[in-house]
Parts: C-alpha cells; sequence; structure tokens
C-alpha cells in the first residue's frame, strides 16, 4: 500500500465557494430567527471531533424545523450551487462536518421528533435529530429497545450517515442491518422516500443502504425507520482483566468461534482503565479488561457467563466482577462510553488522533497486537478501546497539536495501523467513516473502478456537488 498522498489531519485543500449575497438574503427571507450568520454559531458548526483545526466555518447555519424546512433550504442552495452540510450533535471523528469547501451548515437538531412506534411490527419512525438516548426513554414503555450504541449519545441521522455500529453490535448488527427505510430530500430538493416497514423485499435497487453510510453526500436525511428490540427478560455484566491483551484477544476469539451469542464484549487496555479510574473515580484493575453483557433467559444468561467465564480463566483472566443491577450495569458501560474523554483529560492540552479499523475476528490478535507494539514504541501517549466481538478496534494518539514530530509520528502509527488491517483482509474504518481522514485509503480498499463508480454514482445524484462536498473521495 503507497503512503497518503499528504498527511492525514491536513486538510485537503479545495476552493472556497464564497456564499452569494443573493442566497444569504434569500435564506434569511425564508428562515428569519432559523437563520444565523453569527461567528459563534457558525464556529461551532464548522468543527467536530477531530483534530482538523484549519477550516473556516459555513457561512450561515440554517435550523431545519421539519423536512419542508429542508426542502427549501436545498432548493435555495441549488439555485446558486452552493454546499449544503447536514449537522447532527457534532461528535464525528473524522471531519465530516467541516465546510472544506464553504457552505451552509443544515443544523437538523429540532427536528427531533418520535414519529411513530409500531411495537407489533417492532419498528420505529423517527426524525433525524432524535438521539439514541432519547429514543430509548421514548420506547421504554413498550418494552422494546434501540440497540445500536457508538459510545457518544449521537443523533440518529448522523448514525445513519455514517453507518455507526457500536457496542452491541456483535449481536444485534449495525446501521446497516437495522435502517427499514428513509426519508431524504435529494440535491435538486425532491423528496424521496425508500424501502418500507416491511422486513425485506426484492423491489429495485437498495436506495436505502445507498443513503445508509454516505455521509451526507447524495441527500439528507430527513426520516428514519429502524428495527427496535423486544428488551431481553435478563441482563448481566461482568468485567474481567488480564495479564496482557494477548489474553483478552485470544478469549474473545474462542468466545464468537463456539458461537457463544454474548451482546457485547469490550476490550478496554491498560492506558484506558487508568484513565478512566481518574475520571470516573473507579478503583478498577490497570490492567487490560474485557468488559461483557449477556442477553436472554435468566437460565441462557447463566450459561453464556459461565462458559465465557470458563474461557476468560484459561486465558489467564482473573477478577471477575459482575454487575447484574441496572445501577451497577450502567456504571460500568458509562466509564467505558468516557473513555476518549478520560483519555483526553489525561494530557491538558493534548489533541486526540484516532482511528478505527475492523478485520477478520481470527486476525483480531494479529492487528492488535503490532499495532499496540508500535504505538509503544512511538512514545507517544494513546489508549485502545474495542468492540471486538466484531473485530472492530479503536486506537486514540494524544498529541501536543503544537509539536510537529509527534503529529507525523501519530499518523505514520496510523497509516500502519489501516495499511495492516487491510492486508488481513479488513476495513480502513469499522465504525468512523471516511469523513476527510480515510479517503486515500478508501482507494486502496475498494480500488479505482469501485471509487469511480461511486463517483458516477455522486454526479449522477448530485451534479452541482452541493451536497457535503469533498468528503469521502475527492
Amino acid at each position: 500500500m503507497n503512503a497518503p498522498t499528504q498527511p492525514a489531519h491536513v486538510t485537503p485543500q479545495y476552493p472556497q465557494r464564497e456564499a452569494p449575497a443573493a442566497l444569504i438574503e434569500a435564506l434569511s427571507q425564508r428562515f428569519g430567527t432559523q437563520l444565523s450568520t453569527a461567528m459563534a454559531v457558525r464556529e461551532l458548526h464548522g468543527r467536530d471531533e477531530s483534530a482538523f483545526t484549519t477550516v473556516p466555518p459555513p457561512s450561515a447555519v440554517v435550523f431545519a424545523e421539519s423536512t419542508n424546512d429542508v426542502q427549501d433550504a436545498v432548493k435555495l442552495c441549488a439555485e446558486h450551487k452552493f454546499p449544503v452540510i447536514p449537522y447532527g450533535v457534532g461528535s464525528s471523528l473524522e471531519g465530516h462536518l467541516l465546510a472544506v469547501q464553504g457552505g451552509i451548515s443544515l443544523d437538523l437538531t429540532r427536528m427531533n421528533k418520535v414519529l411513530s412506534v409500531n411495537a407489533e411490527d417492532l419498528t420505529v419512525t423517527v426524525q433525524p435529530g432524535v438521539t439514541r438516548k432519547q429514543l430509548n426513554d421514548d420506547i421504554k414503555s413498550t418494552s422494546l429497545f434501540f440497540p445500536i450504541d457508538p459510545g457518544a449519545d449521537a443523533s440518529i441521522g448522523g448514525m445513519t450517515a455514517t453507518r455507526a455500529s457500536g457496542t452491541n453490535a456483535v449481536r444485534y448488527g449495525t446501521m446497516r442491518e437495522n435502517v427499514l427505510a428513509l426519508e431524504v430530500v435529494t440535491a435538486s430538493g425532491e423528496v424521496i422516500r425508500t424501502g418500507t416497514r416491511a422486513r425485506k423485499s426484492s423491489a429495485g435497487y437498495d436506495l436505502t443502504r445507498l443513503f445508509v453510510g454516505s455521509e451526507g453526500t447524495l441527500g439528507v436525511v430527513t426520516e428514519i425507520t429502524l428495527r427496535i428490540y423486544p428488551l431481553p427478560e435478563a441482563v448481566s455484566a461482568a468485567i474481567c482483566s488480564f495479564p496482557s491483551i494477548a489474553e483478552a484477544v485470544n478469549t474473545v476469539i474462542s468466545t464468537i468461534q463456539i458461537g457463544v451469542p454474548i451482546a457485547r464484549v469490550e476490550l478496554i487496555d491498560a492506558n484506558s482503565v487508568r484513565a478512566v479510574n481518574r475520571h470516573s473515580k473507579l478503583t478498577l484493575r490497570e490492567e487490560p479488561m474485557l468488559l461483557m453483557e449477556f442477553h436472554g433467559s435468566p437460565a441462557s444468561v447463566k450459561e453464556q457467563a459461565e462458559m465465557v467465564q470458563e474461557i476468560a480463566r484459561d486465558n489467564g483472566g482473573a477478577d471477575f466482577e459482575w454487575a447484574d443491577t441496572p445501577e451497577d450495569r450502567t456504571r460500568l458501560w458509562t466509564a467505558r462510553h468516557n473513555a476518549y474523554f478520560a483519555a483526553v483529560q489525561s494530557r491538558p492540552g493534548c489533541r486526540c488522533i484516532t482511528t478505527d479499523t475492523c478485520v477478520p475476528i481470527s486476525r483480531l490478535a494479529d492487528a492488535l497486537l503490532d499495532s499496540v507494539r508500535e504505538a509503544d514504541e512511538s512514545g507517544i501517549p494513546y489508549f485502545l478501546v474495542g468492540h471486538v466481538g466484531d473485530g472492530n478496534f479503536h486506537m486514540g494518539y494524544l498529541i501536543d497539536p503544537d509539536d510537529d514530530a509527534e503529529r507525523a509520528r501519530a499518523e505514520q502509527l496510523n497509516h500502519q495501523v489501516v495499511t495492516r488491517a487491510l492486508q488481513l483482509g479488513g476495513t480502513c474504518t469499522g465504525e468512523h467513516g471516511v469523513g476527510l481522514h480515510k479517503m486515500d485509503f478508501l482507494v486502496e480498499e475498494a480500488g479505482g473502478g469501485a471509487i469511480n463508480m461511486m463517483r458516477t454514482i455522486k454526479r449522477a445524484l448530485d451534479p452541482d456537488n452541493i451536497m457535503n462536498p469533498g468528503k469521502v473521495f475527492s
């Protein structure tokens, strides 16, 4: 694999498109106080959790409150051939939200209604600004839940756009498997619907899957119909510490290969545990750790847990701690979800360069152990977390943003991690998406023919290149 054409997190250089005064005036007349050109608001919508720092903010922000608002905003931008960048809660990690060619940020957070719950069919339809926690709060009285949990309280629209997954993916799949239908505003301002509430269809092209994971480059998602699931009768969570990452990973591989239907299995390295202890005031053993969860009947949960405990013991696992009450489980998973922020706070003033990959489960140890060895040798503080039950893991390198040498070393580490994953039959990103950071890697993974086909689709659906331009491929 060739080295990227430029270091990641050096923002790709595109001509900046200036917002026509006529467009800003038209948006002002249509949206009134729903339009903001205040610098503070624009700057908020011009950054995410990525390490990119030099992109100018969008020219204005439109706060959409309905599909009609989205449609009108897109139509006005289309008339002036000016970019539109959908915005959820700003938690993306790969520069998805940045106005690299200028643009109007289309904030969808006010479109936050759960539109319908069809408990008998195990489906729910929501607007894009609904967050995953809000959705589960709204449907908990039905004894159903939405399992996709990427960690951050992301919006369902953003999760759809990036084809998110998370801690439950090993059992419940990703957004790809759990989005049944969409309403989308296209680049011309037309409203289309894809899919139905039926569990399967052989009717025509699968447009739903085309938009899931398209990162806002083909249209703006305004409604999402999702699969939901019965709350399990019994839930049990456990943590187990290991002498090394190798033993922890071997436990996971054995668990998956013998078919234990584990619901969640997260790997947290010693660096992450140390940071989490300080951040969340816990006393976890500061060694590589697996955090696991089992769903099912009381008897099946007990059987699953005993099987995994035996596998872990054979691999040197120790200090099993069980969390059977909702409060104890919440405490453990909250600590896991805070691992990113705990790590960042462990080095004040740092920026975090993150990467994630996904490999076949049989190659997980190869991918992880070499990545950890390289990170240790670099001298750069780092942390590792992973949804390892499906072969997905995340590396975060904590750099001094003013130290060019550190940034370069971190980018080289990122390059080595992704290169290794591709060589092992994996993907350059299992969860974060491509955004700006992994465009070169996508070419390596998919090949020139597939990239040209993607470009053909992009040109056909967005001939003026106004839908979040400069992302996924240049």
